[in-house]
């Protein structure tokens, strides 16, 4: 055997060995779903059933965190995508000289601890008067997440070319309509795909949730506190629901993004 094909076979079985690492536990986890077990577990196998999806559907309290982790989820969307974008432009125009301190100095949320950001979020606002919920899990993620947001959109910009600003300004456009005619569309790929993260981002976050959502319970700290008290294989079926809606969801988007490419095709 060649040392190329000895090459190739290993790295097939790396990439088979990858995906098995990184989708058996939710084969497990949607399996677990339809096991009688009143544990979430696939053995021992005590009967296929339906039962867990009812018990889903009548468990009011995961519906209403799940409800409090997409409201949360959006508000950080709102907040942390334009503060992304924004420190990006600016991170763009700033000096070679002050950029890095800056760069730095806006990243170093995501170096702190979740646990940290979450102490010293509660901590501060309850001195000027608000208290844990909704509003502060979205203040309190928002602080982390739109760095997230900046790295790609600078990840973006650095591949720009400035002379289509300078021509379009030259032509007498203004700044808004350049920005919206010409580095908006640009852009695009990259606030598509940033608002994606900070949605996840925030949808799983528990550590920072955790010392600021008070009272309104999110999914992730409404599934941490079942885990001590008692889970049921309900939240596998949740878990099942997620994952299905998510594939439903790409597939969608790669049809589109097939079909816009064959029509761009053949428009050329």
């Amino acid at each position: 055997m060649s040392s190329q094909r000895f090459l190739a076979l290993g790295l097939r079985f790396y990439v088979v060995l990858f995906f098995v690492y990184l989708f058996l536990p939710l084969l497990i986890m949607a399996a677990a779903t339809f096991n009688d077990s009143r544990f979430p577990t696939v053995t021992p196998w005590d009967g296929t059933t339906l039962r867990w999806f009812g018990e889903l559907a009548a468990d009011r309290g995961m519906w209403q965190a799940l409800g409090n982790s997409l409201i949360v989820a959006t508000g950080v969307l709102l907040i942390a995508v334009p503060i992304g974008v924004a420190t990006a432009l600016f991170l763009n125009t700033v000096s070679s000289r002050a950029k890095p301190f800056l760069y730095a100095l806006i990243l170093s949320p995501l170096l702190t601890p979740g646990v940290i950001i979450g102490i010293s979020t509660l901590i501060f606002w309850r001195q000027l008067g608000v208290s844990g919920g909704i509003f502060l899990t979205v203040l309190g993620q928002a602080t982390f997440i739109a760095a997230y947001v900046m790295l790609m959109v600078t990840a973006r910009l650095q591949r720009f070319d400035r002379t289509l600003e300078r021509a379009a300004l030259d032509l007498g456009a203004s700044q808004w309509q350049m920005f919206r005619r010409i580095l908006l569309p640009y852009l695009k790929p990259a606030l598509y795909s940033a608002a994606v993260i900070a949605f996840l981002q925030s949808f799983e976050n528990y550590n920072t949730t955790l010392f600021v959502v008070g009272y309104d319970t999110t999914l992730t700290v409404y599934i941490a506190s079942q885990v001590r008290t008692g889970l049921t294989p309900a939240v596998n079926a949740l878990g099942l629901i997620l994952i299905l809606i998510t594939v439903l969801l790409a597939v969608v988007y790669e049809l589109k993004r097939r079909r816009e490419a064959a029509e761009l095709v053949k428009g050329v």
